[in-house]
């Protein structure tokens, strides 16, 4: 299973699967997040409406923590992820990160971590997308080596597909 680097794991950062107790907490950290975009986009996007009462089925949730002597873990993001056969890639369903937790890297942490996991499963790339009116997720995806593959409206929402060549 992929890893963390000795950095992360310095900073006090574990990766593990979510459990059933988890869910509830990831869906108020999704909440938090994303509900600045209910105004730009006039409704909640996509990942509000999810439901978080049981794990999804076919898709792996991974959720970061910091861990410390005195505050014991904390959660403070996770990752959703599946394998997308018809493109061969592992997909980003979701990645998060609390409000509180933002601007310190995590997000990096967890796509680095996605990165690990596909070429665990022996996978080349790895896709996602975002909605259109999420300015700040498309210009952030290039940096991290995504090119944008395609634009198109799917259940509602008008998306910016990306995929991602992952190097030997």
């Amino acid at each position: 299973m992929a890893v963390l680097s000795q950095d992360e794991i310095n900073r006090g950062l574990g990766i593990r699967k979510a459990t059933v107790q988890d869910l509830s907490f990831l869906q108020a950290i999704v909440n938090a997040s994303y509900s600045k975009y209910i105004e730009r986009m006039g409704k909640p996007p996509a990942p509000m409406l999810l439901n978080y009462d049981e794990l999804p089925k076919g898709q792996d949730i991974f959720v970061l923590e910091t861990i410390s002597d005195e505050k014991g873990s904390e959660i403070v993001g996770s990752i959703t992820l599946a394998m997308d056969d018809a493109d061969g890639a592992v997909k980003i369903s979701n990645v998060v990160v609390g409000p509180a937790a933002q601007g310190r890297g995590y997000g990096r942490t967890l796509m680095d971590f996605a990165e690990g996991v596909a070429r665990d499963k022996g996978v080349d790339s790895l896709v996602l997308y975002t909605n259109a009116k999420m300015h700040e997720n498309i210009s952030l995806y290039p940096k991290f080596g995504y090119i944008e593959t395609g634009r198109k409206s799917e259940d509602g929402y008008d998306r910016v597909y990306f995929r991602k060549q992952l190097k030997d």
